[in-house]
């Protein structure tokens, strides 16, 4: 029975053929009905339907039905919770989440798994409330900060460090490509696996062959992507690339490789400043620095907590 059907927000996107952060979007907007099956949002058949004659209805210039409003009605808003979009990659942010519910009762935390340009993209468009970003400027040597104030122009909003983590090369064990640094890469017949476009490690990747006068061309697999750390260290792992790009953490989850720190990197937060927003962003920051939430970020390699909680810009 349809009654029986659920999906998840990957799947709702493909059937509207929209964008999964558009997806979160219609959630926070109370348009799409949604519940939480662990840390998975899932959306049930009859709610779609629903959302999807009610957008019939506004395109026609048909009048909703009192049932449709009354539906549209009861929404996450209505009982006083407020959807609250969360987007990046990292284990720490889901961390943060789960602190969130327990302390900040008037939001419920939406994760979306997005990398750092394309989710700085989706703040600016309105379509999530914190984000996180590991982005280099090469030319400057700063991180994030650049960025932030090239996308969100003419937004308010607070910059916070999340954490510092080292960033640098997955290599096979004993590395036996004699990989120790950048200009390693364009080794003849060095299999690299690269990250997807918009990633923080795509942006470290494509500033440093700048830095150090190299083309994309010179590195074998630079097309190859995978859409997280831990993908591109298995492939790694496997045997089926010589070297990857990514963090230390991932490293030690897939195990079997060795990891070659070239940089730390500075993750930050992004808190878009609204009235409506106080409230939670100052439980966001009592969260932050609280030992509860640093003892148990301390218990993940290759993560430096000196300055969590530092306010880096305010706007």
């Amino acid at each position: 029975m349809s009654s029986d059907i659920s999906y998840t927000t990957e799947e709702i996107a493909k059937l509207l053929k929209i964008s999964k952060l558009t997806v979160y979007d219609l959630i926070k907007k109370g348009e799409l009905q949604s519940y939480r099956v662990g840390k998975q949002m899932r959306i049930d058949a009859a709610d779609l339907e629903a959302y999807k004659q009610r957008a019939k209805g506004i395109m026609s210039g048909e009048k909703p039905s009192v049932d449709m409003a009354v539906t549209a009605a009861i929404t996450p808003v209505a009982r006083g919770i407020r959807p609250l979009v969360i987007t990046g990659q990292d284990i720490s942010l889901d961390i943060l989440a789960k602190h969130m519910e327990k302390h900040v009762p008037e939001v419920r935390p939406l994760r979306a798994y997005v990398g750092s340009l394309d989710s700085l993209i989706a703040m600016y468009r309105g379509e999530s409330d914190i984000v996180s970003t590991h982005l280099l400027d090469g030319k400057s040597g700063e991180y994030n900060l650049p960025y932030i104030r090239k996308i969100l122009v003419g937004s308010s909003y607070l910059v916070v460090n999340l954490l510092l983590r080292r960033a640098g090369l997955y290599v096979q064990q004993g590395n036996p490509r004699k990989v120790h640094q950048w200009t390693d890469l364009n080794q003849p017949g060095l299999r690299f696996v690269n990250r997807e476009k918009g990633s923080g490690a795509r942006v470290l990747l494509d500033e440093q062959l700048r830095l150090h006068g190299m083309q994309a061309t010179q590195v074998q697999g630079y097309e190859i992507e995978e859409s997280n750390h831990i993908g591109v260290a298995s492939k790694v792992a496997s045997g089926e690339a010589d070297v990857g790009i990514g963090i230390e953490k991932a490293a030690s989850i897939v195990g079997n490789i060795d990891f070659i720190p070239l940089i730390q990197e500075r993750y930050d937060l992004v808190l878009m400043k609204k009235p409506e927003n106080r409230q939670w962003i100052q439980s966001v920051m009592r969260i932050l620095k609280s030992p509860a939430f640093r003892t148990e970020l301390n218990t993940i390699p290759g993560y430096d907590l000196s300055m969590t909680g530092q306010i880096l810009l305010e706007t």
